[in-house]
């Protein structure tokens, strides 16, 4: 399972970037005309949580190399008492249900979906599909696929980059609720009130 993994990882990597990020950014610019990327180079809050989703993304990318070479593995401080076969199943089945739950979640957005605050174009409250269960299942998702890969190669680097995640989109999750709440008013605060955070 081991040997197989080394290979599988870094390929679903990418296969996660194409759906996740690389799909929907073209998707929703070609029937909308918006680039739909909305991190800049201001020095904000918004633009300082872009930065580090990129560096843990990169980091992501690394150790998943890394475990591919045994040799510069063992730097990643590996948690070997954690390496059991059916810690990686269940890691793997929420893998992908992971990805597949966000990109549900994306086609429920349609053309509202954005990475980060779009301050430029004022999208539509989405609060059906998925959105009725949470109000921001795409987080949700990303922080079970990050959490997941803890357990498919748990080591110092994959639990840190999990916390890390985790506190940075409880962090853009506030920005975005305060954007929101200006763009949607009442509508937007009923939501609130009904609808979960995240669980």
């Amino acid at each position: 399972m081991n040997d197989l993994l080394k290979y599988y990882l870094p390929i679903f990597y990418l296969i996660v970037m194409m759906f996740v990020f690389v799909i929907p950014t073209y998707r929703v610019y070609k029937k909308t005309g918006i680039n739909p990327i909305t991190f800049g180079k201001e020095d904000n809050a918004h633009n300082y949580v872009g930065n580090i989703m990129k560096i843990l993304l990169g980091t992501l990318l690394a150790v998943i190399m890394m475990y591919s070479v045994e040799s510069i593995y063992q730097y990643s401080v590996p948690i070997y008492y954690l390496e059991i076969k059916i810690i990686r199943i269940v890691g793997l089945i929420i893998l992908h249900l992971s990805l597949i739950w966000i990109i549900i979640a994306q086609i429920q957005m349609s053309n509202s979906w954005r990475v980060g605050i779009d301050e430029k174009n004022k999208t539509d409250l989405v609060t059906t599909g998925l959105f009725s269960i949470c109000r921001n299942p795409i987080f949700l998702g990303m922080i079970f696929c990050v959490f997941s890969l803890f357990l498919i190669i748990p080591n110092a680097i994959t639990f840190c980059i999990f916390i890390t995640v985790y506190l940075i989109i409880q962090v853009q999750i506030r920005l975005e609720e305060e954007y929101l709440l200006k763009s949607h008013g009442e509508n937007y605060n009923n939501y609130k009130r009904k609808t979960k955070r995240l669980l």
